[in-house]
């Protein structure tokens, strides 16, 4: 992307450019137009650096089985951030301007003309200031603008006589040391340093074609980005999997403001992954890009204090770093209400009046925020569900991955290989959908899975040897269990369908073993002694 960007800046410079993914098309082709209406707004269109569409693909299943729409995200989260300071840049469906990838802070807004008073010419009872100083105030800004425009034209004359190869004169070499600090930021090529400083696009007047082709074939080497400012400050930023997010971020904290555009007819469409292991192979990439930033020097929390990024938005930024982090409490969540209904103890304790207020408040809260959410978004209770559903599967399995992965790169510097994630073929429709294709990433959801479902048996199995007074205390656990299991439901789904790695017979001696272990358990019983006397004490007095 960034040698492209370099040869389209020798080329032809155009202010304004497209990014999407090799697997998307344009599905709107007023979209362009729309985003223009945005760049090109004559109030605060010059501080918007890119206009971000939602990603939407073709092929996915009526049910959504594997959350590839992410409705919650595109629909509810992005449309938020909008109100703040922009969207964040999600790698794709994206119009840019291309003033903001060169590292450039955003222009300043100009405040609107005000009112004209009728007060002294020397004093102003309006603002109470002195309109001496002011003028004052306002000739010097004058003069810097001017010097700017002076330096800015001295270099480009530099540039274009370096190019031609003359002589420069006393006055020309006092101008190199501005140009030697452009070409520690850009590389060496005169040709892309005077393109670059058209704010307005276009090619530098008086080159030809053959002398931008040549230069096009430098600035494209592998090495012109050797000690310069690309992949650092300029262009798209290295060091993370998930470039989209560390780029759109190093552009908010240049001041810039991004915005979503959602037409009604979607702007451009892509291939989503159809079944669920490459599902998973793109949440961890995308999670393993967030632990990469979480512990690199572009993390949120500590980067770019002092500069343009308002406090909402470096929450949201935050909060798109740290979610690899969440899978650690939710293994344990998931975890719990078996290990409850195996050892017979509850996992919610004896708490007081007071605690058990605040916990319905918090209970309550999540409650409301879920309603607000689908109302906000306008979605079905179906999208919904299934992306709570993925939520858990791809937080129990790529995000608990990608958590140790980031760790192992970061502290032993150990690297992963990138998985380029395969999409949907068109063999047929949805051929794919219950293709189980093994991998690591299943493990722990096939784990929590089986060790709930056998948890429940057990449970169950045990209530019916110990009588009706062990019903009660059941419910509760159950239902933890239970609720766990219809979220890996669609793993469960995935497991049980058309499987090429793994046959059935497989599935099916797993339940059976299953079923022989908890009637095992049941014999035994550990909670009961030998020759069936209860250990638990009878509160008699032996004596």
């Amino acid at each position: 992307m960034n040698a492209l960007i370099r040869v389209s800046t020798v080329i032809t410079n155009v202010p304004y450019m497209l990014n999407v993914d090799c697997d998307h098309y344009i599905n709107n082709n007023k979209a362009l137009r729309e985003s223009m209406c945005f760049m090109m707004d004559p109030i605060n269109g010059k501080k918007i650096c890119y206009v971000q569409f939602p990603q939407r693909f073709d092929g996915i299943d009526q049910h959504d089985r594997y959350s590839n729409r992410n409705v919650v995200f595109f629909d509810i989260n992005m449309k938020g951030l909008d109100g703040i300071q922009g969207p964040i840049y999600v790698g794709t469906g994206c119009v840019f301007r291309r003033q903001a990838l060169y590292g450039h802070d955003a222009p300043a807004k100009k405040k609107p003309p005000g009112k004209t008073c009728n007060c002294l010419p020397e004093w102003c009872c309006c603002c109470f200031k002195s309109r001496k100083k002011k003028s004052k105030g306002n000739a010097k800004k004058k003069t810097r603008k001017m010097k700017k425009m002076r330096e800015a034209s001295k270099q480009i004359h530099a540039l274009e006589n370096i190019e031609e190869g003359i002589e420069g004169t006393s006055g020309e070499i006092s101008s190199l040391a501005p140009q030697i600090k452009l070409e520690k930021k850009f590389g060496q090529s005169p040709v892309f340093i005077a393109s670059a400083l058209l704010e307005e696009g276009g090619v530098p007047s008086g080159a030809s074609s053959a002398s931008l082709l040549k230069e096009a074939i430098h600035v494209i080497s592998c090495g012109y980005e050797d000690k310069t400012e690309w992949g650092k400050e300029v262009g798209w930023i290295y060091g993370s999997i998930t470039e989209d997010i560390l780029t759109g971020f190093k552009m908010h904290c240049h001041g810039w403001r991004s915005v979503y555009c959602i037409p009604k007819r979607p702007a451009f469409k892509g291939s989503a992954p159809i079944n669920l292991s490459d599902r998973l192979h793109q949440v961890l990439r995308w999670a393993l890009g967030s632990v990469e930033i979480l512990l690199s020097k572009h993390c949120p929390i500590w980067y770019g204090y002092g500069c343009g990024l308002k406090p909402l938005e470096r929450f949201s930024y935050i909060n798109s770093v740290v979610y690899p982090l969440t899978s650690v409490p939710l293994v344990a969540y998931c975890t719990l209400p078996a290990v409850c209904l195996l050892t017979g103890k509850f996992i919610v304790l004896e708490i007081s009046n007071y605690a058990s207020i605040l916990f319905m408040l918090m209970f309550l809260s999540i409650v409301v925020t879920s309603v607000l959410e689908i109302q906000w978004g306008r979605l079905g209770i179906d999208d919904f569900w299934r992306n709570e559903q993925f939520w858990v599967i791809g937080g129990v399995s790529s995000h608990l991955f990608a958590l140790f992965q980031g760790l192992l790169k970061v502290l032993a510097g150990v690297n992963t290989n990138f998985t380029v994630t395969s999409k949907g073929g068109d063999d047929g429709e949805f051929s794919e959908l219950y293709l189980f294709k093994w991998t690591s990433l299943l493990i722990p959801p096939l784990t929590l899975l089986t060790f709930n479902i056998i948890s429940v048996i057990v449970g169950v199995s045990g209530a019916i040897t110990n009588g009706y007074e062990s019903w009660g205390p059941l419910f509760g656990k159950l239902l933890f269990s239970i609720w766990v299991i219809l979220h890996l439901y669609p793993f469960l789904k995935g497991m049980m369908g058309k499987q090429s790695g793994v046959p059935t017979i497989i599935v099916v001696w797993s339940i059976l073993l299953a079923s022989i272990l908890t009637l095992l358990w049941v014999r035994v019983n550990p909670f009961v002694g030998k020759g069936g006397i209860s250990l638990e004490p009878c509160g008699l007095d032996c004596d």
